[in-house]
């Protein structure tokens, strides 16, 4: 799927394909390009990046569930710096166009990291992931605040990118939080980040994860995103979205551009068929002739118009 017809617009950047990867579950460089062609997706968002190097959390930091996975990692990660000069130029190399997700803990951290981006040669867009805790706010989530949220998206601007926010689920009222993210200057929304979790071992009675809670994702939390996506865009109307949530075959793509975004990313799927994106790319590619969809632009928001 790399014809015009398929091509899709996220805010000012016209992509091939509306397939991307979901940061955190491909890595930070080009660790997929084994199993794809990086070039042939829509684009890559690497795993989160902080200023400084951070170690995560302890282990154990990923375990399996019923439907889906959960994780506490901790968004280990180089520091931007060593990315920039140890992956980024072979994510280049391959033809991938790079989406640099950036983390921090107070509204500085997301400044400084969208500063040392500024000017970088090879970077398409920046995923400014607020899922991250507030250290100037007891330690509050950026998005699960209109104010922090809105403080830590426009501290972002400063890279000088076209700029993406990452909501959690984990809110009541996720549209004020998205109209805070526009209102601050965010080109796009992506929607959504793991649903809070926590799994239990019966036999030690302890929780499995070494951190202890974790970030559930997988297919069981793929309605909630959806529901996110559609009612994002039923009351901010037609704005820029990109749809997440355990996306593991073509028709889930679809399921999200009907619900109104414009582009994907496949996250937690990686783990189980690193092929996953590239399958899911090619499989829609077939949805959409057996359909007679000659574009999926077409399907974009398109539960809305029937509903």
């Amino acid at each position: 799927m790399t014809e015009q017809g398929h091509s899709v617009k996220v805010g000012s950047i016209t992509f091939p394909n509306p397939v991307m990867t979901a940061s955190g579950t491909v890595g930070h460089g080009t660790e997929l390009s084994a199993y794809c062609d990086l070039a042939e997706l829509g684009a890559v968002v690497v795993k989160s990046l902080s200023v400084q190097p951070w170690p995560g959390n302890p282990a154990p930091r990923v375990h399996g569930t019923s439907s889906g996975m959960i994780n506490s990692v901790g968004l280990q990660n180089p520091g931007i710096d060593s990315w920039i000069k140890e992956d980024l130029p072979a994510l280049i190399s391959h033809g991938a166009r790079v989406i640099a997700s950036i983390w921090g803990r107070s509204v500085d951290e997301y400044r400084e990291a969208a500063s040392r981006l500024a000017g970088v040669e090879g970077i398409t867009a920046v995923e400014v992931n607020v899922s991250c805790p507030n250290l100037e706010s007891r330690g509050d989530m950026f998005a699960h605040d209109p104010n922090s949220c809105e403080a830590a998206v426009r501290a972002s601007l400063v890279s000088g990118l076209p700029t993406w926010a990452k909501l959690s689920p984990n809110v009541t009222d996720i549209v004020s939080i998205a109209e805070a993210a526009m209102g601050a200057g965010a080109e796009a929304l992506t929607l959504t980040n793991t649903l809070f979790g926590m799994v239990i071992d019966p036999r030690t009675l302890r929780p499995v994860l070494g951190n202890g809670g974790g970030g559930l994702s997988g297919p069981s939390i793929r309605p909630v995103a959806v529901r996110a996506v559609y009612d994002v865009y039923q009351s901010l109307g037609p704005v820029p979205i990109i749809g997440v949530g355990g996306i593991t075959k073509a028709e889930h793509a679809v399921e999200f551009l009907a619900a109104g975004a414009s582009a994907v990313q496949v996250g937690s799927a990686h783990f189980a068929d690193p092929k996953a994106s590239r399958r899911i790319l090619r499989d829609l590619d077939k949805w959409c002739r057996k359909h007679e969809v000659s574009s999926v632009r077409s399907l974009i928001g398109v539960a809305h118009e029937l509903s």
